[in-house]
């Protein structure tokens, strides 16, 4: 097997005297959408902070396309792409100024990114709301672009916290299925965080995360499976969505 594109070991972090992760482990391979799974309060979110550098971790490690988050964090972050739960687009700005206010930050001049988005814009059929203000989307369509913007920096790894928050059961399948088409056509490996179960069955691998601790790491087919055997999955099962 070949090295992960992202590889945390050991990772802990507590919060006062409240530990929100316990030692978690986690790898993501090219091509591999992994759903990280967990009722609220699971620790789900505290990692996705640990893993885009907003936090650092009290003990573990984090390697992103092989550099080391804590000694080399622009080249580790270089490499990462975020949709985070909450919306960080400018409502008042168009698509495309949002668009670009990214790929500025990113270095790209006008001749390369510019491309990049037009193909983007058009493979999520976006054109017609290429000038519209942010603020006049659909809560979908917001989603498509900020999934856009992470894109176009051209990252290996794609990590989504919770991304399908507030959306339709319509507009949750689409962004599902652009990832996954991601995965395919361009190797990109993706962290999907999730308490809903639906979503997390569409991965090719499934991380449950409970009180801080890693309780699954494997195929989901493996977990519906363990699911229905009466034992401690169902109890999690209970505590996530339908």
């Amino acid at each position: 097997m070949n090295a992960p594109l992202l590889q945390a070991e050991g990772l802990k972090k507590s919060y006062g005297p409240r530990p929100a992760l316990k030692g978690v482990d986690l790898s993501l391979q090219a091509g591999e959408l992994v759903a990280l799974l967990g009722p609220n309060g699971a620790g789900k979110s505290t990692l996705l902070q640990l893993l885009t550098g907003l936090f650092t971790p009290d003990e573990g490690r984090i390697v992103v396309l092989g550099h080391d988050l804590a000694r080399h964090p622009d080249r580790a972050l270089a490499g990462l792409g975020v949709v985070f739960q909450q919306s960080a687009l400018d409502l008042d700005l168009s698509v495309r100024a949002n668009l670009h206010f990214h790929t500025d930050l990113h270095g790209l001049p006008r001749a390369q990114a510019n491309p990049r988005i037009d193909e983007g814009l058009e493979r999520l059929g976006l054109q017609a709301q290429a000038r519209a203000p942010v603020r006049s989307l659909s809560g979908g369509n917001r989603r498509k672009v900020e999934l856009l913007r992470a894109l176009l920096h051209r990252p290996r790894v794609l990590l989504m916290d919770e991304a399908t928050v507030g959306l339709d059961p319509a507009s949750r399948e689409q962004l599902m299925a652009t990832v996954l088409a991601l995965c395919a056509d361009h190797g990109m490996a993706v962290l999907w965080a999730t308490h809903l179960i639906e979503e997390a069955r569409q991965a090719q691998r499934l991380v449950l995360l409970h009180q801080g601790t890693v309780r699954f790491d494997g195929r989901t087919a493996d977990f519906t499976a363990a699911s229905a055997s009466g034992d401690f999955h169902t109890e999690v099962m209970r505590q996530l969505g339908p």
